[in-house]
């Protein structure tokens, strides 16, 4: 398969929340969405910088209908605040906002950043737009949930979900990473079991030159990784808009299927074209994945009203 942004089809009528819109691979699944018609719901943790990007939008495309909405996934209220403003009907949530292998430090409501970003910002979120999803058309809603192939050396610590004992940057980004596979799997089979015309997918970007990676180096004054970071991206990465075709895959391919995780089938699936592929073995332990909806929904306070999976059908089985 050899499928481009040209392949995306048409999007009008359809009406699209993408979180983190105003920078990177959600800047640039924006603004393929919009450019075909879609109406754009930018949820961004500044609002100032997502005008900034639909003003770039609107250069290429200058029918884009958006709308820029403040929505801060490291503080609760915020994001109950977004939920509570939005009465539209949603065809597709693309959860796309994160950070990437920060110094630790902890989100408004006592999580650490990026397990509260990355994760637990978007389960509230998700849980808070469930009655917006567009359950009743001809076609599913979509919940497209990006992780990460760093996910695939993850683990959830239940013991130290926080990482108040120990802290490495990257396991608690590829913890984060692995959390969002786990969600948009329990997800898809609580759709299932629901009898809900919606699907839930996951997908990863591959290897992408966005500002993510320097965020990382930036905060801990490293010049030296930075600078590292900015020939990796230089010499390795494909483009931000490359890196955003699994998201516009996932969210407007017919053929794509709830319960699927998507990615790049190039070099290392770090570039290429995007195809269905097989996360990690960790991901796809149902118990697990239980386990991190329970303990998400504590420390959230965001219930779902999605019965608990019986005996619905694996969603996730490996292609």
């Amino acid at each position: 398969m050899s499928w481009t942004a040209a392949d995306v089809p048409d999007q009008s009528e359809r009406t699209i929340v993408v979180t983190g819109a105003n920078s990177g691979i959600g800047l640039e699944a924006t603004r393929e969405l919009a450019r075909n018609g879609a109406r754009v719901i930018m949820a961004c943790r500044s609002a100032d910088r997502g005008e900034r990007a639909a003003r770039d939008v609107r250069y290429d495309a200058p029918e884009a209908d958006l709308r820029v909405e403040a929505c801060d996934l490291g503080d609760l209220e915020s994001i109950r605040s977004f939920a509570d403003r939005l009465d539209e009907s949603v065809d597709v949530l693309i959860n796309n906002a994160g950070v990437m292998a920060i110094p630790r430090s902890e989100t408004a409501d006592g999580f650490e950043t990026q397990f509260g970003v990355n994760h637990l910002g978007h389960f509230a979120l998700t849980g808070l737009l469930l009655e917006n999803l567009a359950t009743d058309g001809d076609e599913p809603a979509r919940v497209v949930t990006v992780s990460s192939g760093v996910h695939e050396r993850g683990e959830i610590d239940f013991d130290d979900l926080q990482g108040e004992r120990s802290y490495d940057p990257w396991d608690a980004y590829a913890q984060s990473k692995l959390a969002n596979v786990l969600f948009a799997y329990e997800l898809e089979r609580r759709f299932l079991t629901a009898g809900l015309n919606a699907d839930s997918v996951a997908v990863h970007p591959g290897y992408a030159n966005t500002n993510l990676q320097f965020r990382g180096p930036e905060r801990q004054g490293s010049r030296l990784r930075l600078a590292a970071m900015k020939l990796m991206n230089a010499l390795v990465a494909q483009s931000a808009a490359a890196g955003a075709l699994p998201t516009l895959y996932a969210a407007t391919a017919p053929e794509v299927e709830g319960g699927a995780y998507y990615g790049p089938g190039g070099l290392g699936n770090m570039r290429g074209s995007p195809e269905r592929q097989a996360s990690s073995d960790r991901s796809y332990d149902e118990e697990t994945a239980r386990r991190l909806w329970a303990v998400s929904r504590e420390l959230t306070g965001v219930s779902y009203e999605l019965p608990r999976p019986t005996d619905a059908p694996d969603p996730s089985a490996r292609p």
